[in-house]
């Protein structure tokens, strides 16, 4: 199997704690904690991606998202500094005051390209059209993919189980359970846990796109990951299980009940989760997994977005 080079970006191990909630003790896998600036799971990713981009020499990176896209924001930090302009193209309208993800964004410099959203799910046309437009003008653009999602951004998560079977029994664990944007982490963790032999079910909550959509777009970073790194094993895709209906108000919302745990979730362990990955992931965690009996082998996987809750400050006081 053909490995690919990485740059550093992401300060790991990270954590893995034992904690307890709702009545049920459960471990959780701190992937907010890869780094302040960098927060959260993209980083993993983003240091493959990056490397391509360093060893291409380009100019600018190019990627799409929400526009307070945490992985649009850590592609723009990491991008400066390895060097590299970047320019995002997320779905939103311009705004007067800024906060959040795009605060921090717009703080290192990145040219910001609103989509409306019919514009966003055209996204890849439109980036591709930018692109050629950069090149006649003698820029060299690397694209990167919604969520650093690929078979070269999901090594991040492949060896992410490589990390993880240093920190506990994986035998001894069921599965593990994430949210699912662009789907790339789930694909990741499905193809570590094969490649090690090991029986995981991967939980994805889907906050995006539909059930079949997220489903689809898993199984095809997974192809697409076996045909470029001539990977043989075989991947045991009903292992896979798409925890469907937690996305009901929209990705860019979130309802009262889901913040109603978040904040307690917040107030009995310190730890802070974002509206739309986080909260929505850990609301069906909690669920489907919690309180019910006195522990769990199901672990979650914080994936970060701290910097999200900022523009929801008020919806978050209000509960």
């Amino acid at each position: 199997m053909k490995i690919p080079k990485k740059i550093q970006l992401a300060n790991i191990p990270t954590p893995l704690q034992r904690i307890q909630f709702n009545g049920t003790s459960f471990y959780i896998k701190r992937d907010d904690l890869t780094g302040v600036e960098l927060s959260g799971n993209k980083v993993r990713k983003l240091e493959y991606l990056l490397y391509e981009a360093k060893k291409r020499k380009v100019d600018y990176v190019f990627t799409t998202g929400g526009e307070q896209s945490n992985h649009a924001r850590a592609t723009a930090i990491a991008a400066s500094s390895c060097g590299i302009k970047s320019k995002l193209f997320l779905w939103g309208i311009p705004k007067k005051n800024i906060d959040g993800n795009l605060f921090l964004s717009k703080l290192v410099d990145a040219q910001i390209k609103y989509l409306n959203k019919e514009e966003f799910f055209r996204a890849y046309e439109i980036m591709e059209i930018e692109r050629r437009k950069f090149e006649k003008r003698g820029k060299r653009v690397f694209v990167i993919p919604e969520g650093g999602s690929s078979a070269l951004g999901i090594w991040g998560y492949v060896n992410f189980i490589n990390e993880l079977k240093t920190q506990v029994d994986l035998r001894k664990m069921k599965g593990i359970l994430t949210a699912a944007g662009s789907g790339g982490t789930s694909a990741g963790l499905i193809i570590g846990a094969a490649l090690n032999g090991f029986k995981l079910k991967i939980f994805a909550v889907n906050v995006l796109c539909d059930k079949e959509t997220i489903r689809n777009r898993i199984v095809s970073y997974i192809d697409a990951f076996k045909n470029e790194f001539k990977v043989k094993d075989k991947i045991d895709f009903s292992n896979l299980e798409i925890l469907d209906g937690y996305s009901k108000e929209g990705y860019k919302h979130i309802s009262q009940d889901k913040l109603k745990v978040i904040k307690n979730f917040a107030s009995s362990s310190g730890m802070i989760l974002d509206p739309a990955y986080t909260g929505k992931a850990f609301y069906a965690f909690n669920e489907n997994f919690l309180g019910s009996k006195k522990s769990t082998n199901v672990m979650f996987v914080h994936t970060g977005g701290l910097f999200g809750v900022f523009p929801k400050r008020q919806n978050y006081l209000s509960v």
